[in-house]
């Protein structure tokens, strides 16, 4: 069994292999690198196997998005750590090192996270995770490093190991047991936020994730749905339903979701006025599948038998109302 395993999951993104694979490589000697391909149409088969003959390929017979490509391949690499990487990603030297380093001296440690900076603009944080993610009590995720879409320069202020509420899935390491005991990702959210709900569940069960500052990655990001297009709209907005209405206790659950819904159809009315009308009807397709949905998810809250949002890693604030309101464009209010 090795004991890191680099994951690279693949859809048509033949383009960042030849780009990024080579770096991976070169700064991965302590780990396995293995590329999962979901169903690829592109020539990104070919490419791998006449230029990189001894890189594992993982043949995936449909692109079931991130989740299921994701648990599909996990479910056939024996390891004793993951590390699910974005085919748009530069590692640096040493990026693997203090991660495990930090992992293996606390075996509560589910998950963990490098610094993610922008490939584009080296100096600043990237929008997928940054310095670490967060959410508020209604559920709004953010990241020290980034609220919304105001990203913060990287001036060392967040070089350090911290814990978290949720690692990016940009580049996640985690503990292969731990990503087995919880059930894996949910196939069900396809794309987008599912690792928020993977590690809410591994909190939930008492687990750690954990952020570490020694160790960094540069983005591109976008490179299978960028934020203009209103398929990410949708997913974003019907997986924030699904996450809240699996992960949120009894006495709670309503009334938070009503308030999130309230503030989904303001948000689809601020689409409208901005001429973004794909969006409002994402928006709205959005809730229509919530709805559609509530049988399924009834049946998932009932498998989560541990359901918590009592974290210090959970902001008791409200994030929307001190990013729109208060024009707050830093987390500096994190410990």
């Amino acid at each position: 069994m090795d004991k890191t395993a680099v994951v690279i999951l693949n859809w048509n993104g033949k383009s960042f292999l030849e780009k990024f694979l080579p770096s991976i490589i070169a700064h991965s000697s302590a780990a396995t690198v293995i590329v999962a391909d979901n169903n690829s149409t592109d020539d990104s088969i070919l490419f791998l196997k006449n230029n990189y003959p001894t890189v594992r390929i993982i043949e995936i017979s449909e692109n079931g998005g991130y989740s299921k490509g994701y648990n599909t391949a996990l479910n056939q690499i024996e390891a004793e750590y993951y590390v699910l990487l974005n085919s748009d990603i530069e590692v640096t030297p040493n990026w693997i090192e203090p991660i495990i380093k930090l992992m293996d001296s606390d075996k509560s440690i589910a998950a963990c996270q490098p610094k993610i900076l922008d490939f584009n603009n080296k100096e600043y944080f990237e929008y997928a995770g940054a310095a670490g993610g967060y959410i508020d009590y209604l559920g709004f995720p953010f990241c020290r490093g980034r609220l919304f879409n105001t990203l913060e320069k990287d001036n060392k202020q967040y070089n350090d190991n911290h814990e978290i509420f949720w690692a990016t899935g940009a580049c996640m390491f985690i503990r292969a047991k731990d990503f087995h005991a919880i059930g894996g990702l949910d196939n069900d959210f396809f794309a987008h936020l599912e690792e928020i709900d993977l590690c809410w569940r591994l909190k939930s069960a008492g687990r750690k994730i954990y952020y570490c500052g020694e160790s960094k990655i540069y983005h591109v990001g976008g490179g299978t749905l960028n934020k203009i297009n209103p398929r990410k709209t949708y997913l974003n907005f019907r997986n924030s339903l699904f996450m809240l209405y699996k992960n949120l206790k009894p006495g709670s659950l309503f009334l938070l979701l009503f308030i999130r819904m309230s503030l989904d159809g303001i948000a689809g009315i601020k689409f409208l006025l901005e001429g973004s009308g794909k969006h409002t009807l994402a928006v709205i397709h959005a809730h229509l599948s919530f709805y559609a949905n509530i049988a399924l998810l009834n049946k998932k809250r009932k498998l989560t038998t541990h359901r918590n949002l009592d974290f210090k890693e959970v902001y008791k604030g409200s994030i929307v109302f001190d990013y729109f309101i208060k024009r707050k464009t830093t987390a500096d209010f994190i410990d």
